[in-house]
């Protein structure tokens, strides 16, 4: 009678050259109502060569490399159910060694410490963690819950409340040449001027920026420290290689690859200097928070 253990090494060895892998998840099916029909829908591509890769590939191209960056539109349940397939499809391929949050801030890590050396799960999780109201818990409890019930080590990227407003009140000066570009600085001004309609005096804008550089060099030193293999998951203009988190991981001197990859809603442009990967997916109607502020 074969042996079934050496039976499936023998396989192993048969399909070596097409790579022995662990199945992967079943990929979740699209839950925003807008682009369905979009020729992009579900398309990944490979920023640096521009080719149609599979999930399966962009697994296996992001599973050695020791950061992980993942950016999404917050409000987009299709991106936060990719990001939960990222996640279990990576563990499957190796052990996840952190999953850092842009959601978590340093008060919450020892609840979060805390309920890791649980046996079981409060009821009551988003209150145990102290979780913001800001971030829809339908979206993101399936993927903190995930992390807390595996040996994944779940990790705060953000500021403080505290530590925003003193970056507010006295902006500290950032070392190295790629975060402080003159064009780096000025497209994220644009961003941050944009991202607030317009609204905020231009005397504000130069603190608000700082506000969101020390995010991104938090954000930065926190995945170098983080255990690896590490994923952060953050807003999609905290990751982009052109403006944010890599750029302050270079400048602090980080060794190996970080593998950027944006959640893209079909039909927007999306640069190779950007990312290395972006996936399209189906799109929420489009919300004028705009008119809401200036009412």
């Amino acid at each position: 009678m074969r042996h079934p253990l050496l039976s499936g090494l023998a396989l192993c060895l048969v399909l070596a050259l097409a790579g022995c892998q662990a199945s992967l998840p079943p990929l979740p099916g699209w839950q925003s109502p807008e682009g369905r029909a979009h020729a992009q829908l579900g398309q990944i591509t490979d920023l640096a060569s521009g080719r149609l890769i599979s999930p399966e590939q962009l697994v296996r191209q992001l599973a050695d490399a020791p950061r992980v960056l993942v950016g999404e539109k917050h409000d987009n349940p299709d991106h936060h159910a990719l990001q939960l397939w990222l996640l279990r499809a990576l563990q499957a391929q190796r052990p996840q060694g952190s999953l850092l949050l842009e959601m978590l801030q340093p008060e919450q890590q020892p609840l979060v410490d805390k309920l890791e050396a649980q046996q079981t799960l409060p009821a009551d999780l988003p209150k145990a963690l102290a979780w913001e109201d800001g971030w829809d818990w339908q979206l993101y409890g399936p993927i903190v819950t995930h992390a807390l019930q595996g040996d994944i080590a779940l990790l705060a990227a953000n500021l403080s409340p505290a530590q925003m407003r003193q970056a507010y009140r006295q902006p500290a000066a950032l070392s190295g040449a790629r975060s402080n570009a003159p064009g780096v600085k000025a497209a994220l001004l644009e961003q941050v001027r944009t991202g607030h309609c317009g609204l905020l005096p231009q005397s504000q804008l130069p603190a608000m920026l700082a506000v969101q550089q020390q995010r991104d060099r938090r954000m930065a030193e926190r995945l170098m420290a983080a255990p690896q293999p590490a994923l952060l998951l953050a807003g999609a203009y905290h990751v982009r290689k052109d403006l944010g988190v890599p750029l302050h991981l270079a400048d602090l001197g980080a060794q190996g690859r970080s593998a950027v990859v944006l959640l893209a809603e079909v039909g927007e442009e999306v640069e190779a200097g950007m990312a290395d990967y972006v996936w399209f997916t189906a799109a929420v109607p489009e919300q004028d928070y705009c008119a809401q502020l200036r009412q």
